[in-house]
């Protein structure tokens, strides 16, 4: 009789050290969420000519936090407006990122919104334009070689916007921020 307690007493020990184990692990390999930084926007600070195309670019600096999962990147849509108006959109491809690297994706350029061309470029010149960006994408997280499922994340941030047409402000980048959830 008195074994078979010693050994239920045994065997509930390990099961306890085994689900301590497992919440460590959980805890130390949970996956957190990339960051976003715009860190260089440039738009032409005045439109002269109403048949002129204008086109505005940027640098989208993306940072995987985590030292022990590479990040999956479905195709990243960007979404910028102004007030309420689309001022343009622009798709970054797909790629990969490596544990705990930073990627640098620059865009050439983003076609203007005809429409919404004439305001922009007259806040610009007064140095009071603020963008509305929108982020959003899948990503999949790879630990241990193994994939997780996909998730949907949103990201938003304001950019605002100088009479020189570069962002405003000392320090000169703007931090997305996502969405509870």
């Amino acid at each position: 009789m008195f074994q078979t307690k010693n050994f239920y007493l045994w065997l509930l020990q390990i099961i306890g050290l085994l689900g301590l184990l497992a919440l460590c692990l959980w805890l130390s390999l949970r996956p957190k969420k990339p960051n976003f930084t715009i860190t260089e926007f440039s738009i032409p600070t005045s439109v002269s000519d109403e048949n002129q195309s204008a086109s505005f670019k940027y640098v989208l600096v993306v940072k995987n936090p985590d030292k022990e999962s590479s990040i999956y990147y479905d195709d990243i849509l960007m979404s910028f407006k102004y007030k309420q108006d689309m001022v343009g959109n622009n798709t970054i491809p797909s790629f990969d990122q490596g544990k705990d690297k930073t990627t640098n994706q620059v865009i050439d350029k983003v076609d203007v919104n005809p429409k919404v061309r004439g305001a922009l470029a007259k806040a610009v010149s007064n140095g009071t334009a603020e963008l509305n960006v929108d982020l959003s994408t899948s990503i999949q997280y790879k630990t241990w070689h193994v994939k997780s499922k996909h998730h949907k994340i949103k990201f938003q941030g304001v950019v605002p916007i100088g009479a020189d047409g570069k962002i405003k402000g000392k320090k000169k980048k703007v931090k997305l921020h996502g969405n509870k959830g």
